[in-house]
């Protein structure tokens, strides 16, 4: 079997994946907060570690895949607030839209989707563990983390724990032995949930919530800690510090992070205007679009979300998706019954394309280099467009729409659509032959573009009418 190897953030290199268990993989994703609809920045770190299990699974290995949902914190305190609700609603509501945007851009469901309120126990448990090995001080109600006392504070995102506290402005906040700890427990604040603890009533930081859930679902050690590039300081570095020194062995053996997400060459704001849900672009485009852009860049590359690159993306889809059409349609006329027995080595294309998929293969096993692991997808679709057609032998054209289908059910892109649909597509093109046939051009042209509207692409040839999905 060929290498796995991926770049780990902790020790800047590309490394070989060896997992803790022999054929099992242990991963965590952080999840989203969810305060609102999901945005397109939100979208990458989905799919992109959707689509790396995807194809751990494929190699043979069994994945525990736990993502949760972030469902108490300032911003869904503030906004239910806002909207005079309580944050348990306004979390349920939104998770219930995050999960409509994930089943749209075709993520598999997690292993074990936690939530950081269902975890209260875990939490204050290892607090008070914290406390107690002198790594965590209390103070009127309030439980913070002392950095200075984790030796290996730093290590994740590079920083200098001296630089840190040098360079940092005057904290507001008196409570603190210094400017870079950072909080476990708040104190409970009037109309705000909170819940019963050994330092009075109140709720966590947002860091510890992650340690508390990984060591419940994951165990004190596990392969893959994954992320967006914005989590590695503080969150994450605060995750390893939180959790090293309560659990006493190494957290994550590996992590992973995606780059940025920039809107028409600028940072994602609100404030700039150039903020964007999944569920708007959606409509305009399609998940599968949103889908397919993002595995067409490098995950730790920053990318430029805008227009031209999502044409971009709708365009190759559009390539891939007449390539399986030409399989199906050469299957479904076929005129040679020749079989796998009686083809010469010199005639069998089969061979031809998986020396071409063994292409997608080397580029994921590469750091999970999903461009050009698209790349070789087209390759296929081009080999196949100029080598395949109704005369090709059936079998070679079942294997090679059958490699190629697996290759795109990785990358979570799916082409062909609901039998009722393609049923319902057939009677249209049945019809508007019908009308050609009578020189009713209007009906004719009326039907293609009833078919267009749907997502459909007609090519008139000398053999008869092939219709495809765009």
């Amino acid at each position: 079997m060929r290498i796995l190897k991926i770049y780990n953030t902790m020790n800047r290199r590309k490394e070989e994946l060896i997992p803790l268990r022999e054929n099992n993989i242990s991963m965590y994703v952080c999840g989203p907060t969810v305060y609102d609809l999901l945005h397109i920045g939100n979208a990458r770190p989905l799919v992109v570690f959707d689509t790396f299990r995807k194809y751990l699974e494929r190699k043979g290995f069994k994945v525990n895949f736990v993502q949760n949902f972030t469902d108490i914190d300032d911003k869904i305190i503030n906004r239910s607030a806002e909207l005079n609700i309580s944050a348990q609603e306004l979390a349920e509501k939104y998770i219930a839209e995050a999960e409509h945007d994930i089943r749209g851009l075709n993520c598999q469901a997690p292993t074990v989707a936690p939530r950081a309120t269902q975890v209260m126990d875990e939490i204050i448990s290892m607090i008070q563990s914290l406390i107690d090995k002198g790594f965590a001080y209390e103070k009127n109600g309030s439980v913070f983390y002392n950095t200075e006392k984790f030796k290996h504070y730093g290590d994740l995102s590079g920083k200098n724990i001296s630089d840190l506290i040098s360079g940092a402005r005057v904290d507001v906040n008196e409570e603190k032995q210094s400017p870079l700890d950072f909080v476990l427990w708040k104190p409970q604040k009037p109309g705000e949930p909170f819940w019963d603890s050994p330092w009075g009533g109140g709720r966590p930081g947002w860091h510890i919530e992650c340690s508390a859930m990984t060591k419940k679902y994951l165990g004190d050690t596990f392969d893959i800690h994954a992320g967006g590039e914005d989590l590695i300081f503080p969150h994450h570095e605060n995750e390893i510090a939180q959790s090293e020194a309560a659990n006493g062995q190494t957290f994550a053996r590996y992590w992973m992070h995606v780059g940025f997400i920039n809107i028409n060459h600028e940072k994602m704001s609100k404030s700039k205007g150039n903020f964007f849900t999944l569920r708007e672009i959606a409509e305009k485009y399609s998940y599968r679009v949103i889908r397919f852009f993002i595995l067409s860049a490098h995950y730790r590359s920053p990318v430029n979300f805008d227009d031209v690159s999502l044409e971009a993306a709708a365009n190759g889809l559009e390539r891939i998706s007449n390539s399986v059409g030409l399989l199906r349609y050469a299957l479904e006329n076929n005129s040679n019954n020749q079989t796998e027995s009686e083809d010469s080595m010199e005639d069998n294309i089969v061979e031809s394309v998986r020396t071409l998929a063994a292409r997608f293969d080397e580029a994921m096993d590469d750091d999970l280099n999903t461009a050009n692991a698209i790349t070789a997808v087209y390759e296929i679709c081009k080999f196949a467009n100029t080598n395949i057609n109704s005369k090709t032998p059936a079998f070679q054209i079942e294997e090679v729409q059958k490699i190629l289908l697996e290759l795109l059910d990785i990358l979570g892109i799916e082409i062909d659509k609901p039998n009722r649909e393609n049923q319902e597509i057939d009677r249209l093109v049945g019809k508007r032959q019908i009308a050609r046939k009578n020189k009713d051009w209007a009906t004719a042209d009326s039907i293609r573009k009833k078919l267009s509207d749907m997502g459909v692409l007609l090519e008139d040839r000398a053999d008869g009418i092939r219709w495809y999905y765009k």
